[in-house]
């Protein structure tokens, strides 16, 4: 149990910075950074920008994605020496899409205070202002690169009610939202980009319209795509049902069977053994 304002401890303090727009930082969050003795920065040049606008002067050290592991002793060394610390990526919250899990679970797994400094959140500005329904939602972040897995990524929420989200690069948003649209089929969907910045674009359209438009090569996309509403959850259906809506989706029936077996967390023997009964 963490009380974390009635226990003295060395704490890292996960702290949420902007997203593009330097004033959307918290009161909060400049207090911390100002009072921790290290700010650990994804880029320290561009953590430098936010540190110099507000005036923080504070000694910076690198923790991003290749060296995260090699930091981590360190990071905790500097909390055995009662250092307080605070991690901040180069937008938004870190450990979203971004390096901290892993240094977060350390310091929990150490017996030192990790504390959240809430903040900017490219997921929630996107998601709020897109139009689709608000929750529930899933957030996948960013797929993954190699074609046949990011298919399966993909086909594996064909099924889902909840709102979708994901992020993809400028680079790879064209080939991304063919592969969606060739899964999903035509949906209601929002792309966001340059959120909070001068030429923050908003396109709420279908994916059918996205995939024949030219996408701006710069800044980062929140894709926000509309659930599937027009099939049951499985819930609503029998074992034997379930197992047909994926035959018709293009499965084998043993496929079929292994999923439904996966989804309902049962045995496929007792998936098997249902539709023989119904049948």
């Amino acid at each position: 149990m963490q009380k974390s304002f009635k226990e003295d401890k060395p704490t890292l303090y996960v702290v949420a910075t902007p997203i593009g727009n330097l004033g959307d930082i918290s009161y909060r969050a400049i207090e911390v950074l100002n009072d921790v003795d290290i700010i650990l920065a994804e880029d320290t040049r561009t953590s430098g920008v936010l540190l110099n606008h507000y005036q923080i002067k504070k000694p910076m050290m690198s923790y991003h994605e290749f060296n995260k592991e090699a930091q981590e002793n360190k990071v905790i060394d500097l909390l055995h020496e009662g250092k307080n610390l605070a991690l901040i990526s180069d937008a938004g919250t870190p450990g979203i899409s971004d390096p901290g899990y892993e240094i977060i679970k350390a310091v929990i797994d150490s017996g030192f205070h990790a504390v959240s400094i809430p903040g900017p959140s490219a997921i929630l500005a996107a998601l709020v202002i897109s139009g689709l329904i608000i929750q529930p939602f899933t957030f996948i972040g960013f797929l993954p690169r190699k074609p046949s897995d990011m298919k399966k990524m993909i086909e594996s929420y064909q099924n889902r009610k909840e709102t979708v989200i994901i992020y993809e690069s400028p680079m790879r948003i064209q080939k991304t939202l063919n592969t969606i649209y060739s899964i999903l089929g035509n949906r209601n969907i929002t792309l966001s980009r340059e959120l909070t910045k001068t030429f923050e674009t908003i396109i709420r359209t279908t994916l059918d319209k996205a995939v024949s438009m030219d996408h701006n090569p710069k800044g980062e996309y929140v894709i926000i795509i509309e659930g599937n509403h027009n099939i049951q959850t499985h819930f609503d259906l029998t074992i034997e049902e379930h197992v047909q809506e994926y035959i018709k989706l293009g499965h084998t029936e043993k496929d079929a069977m292994k999923i439904v077996a996966q989804e309902r967390n049962i045995k496929k023997s007792e998936v098997y053994k249902a539709i023989k009964i119904d049948s």
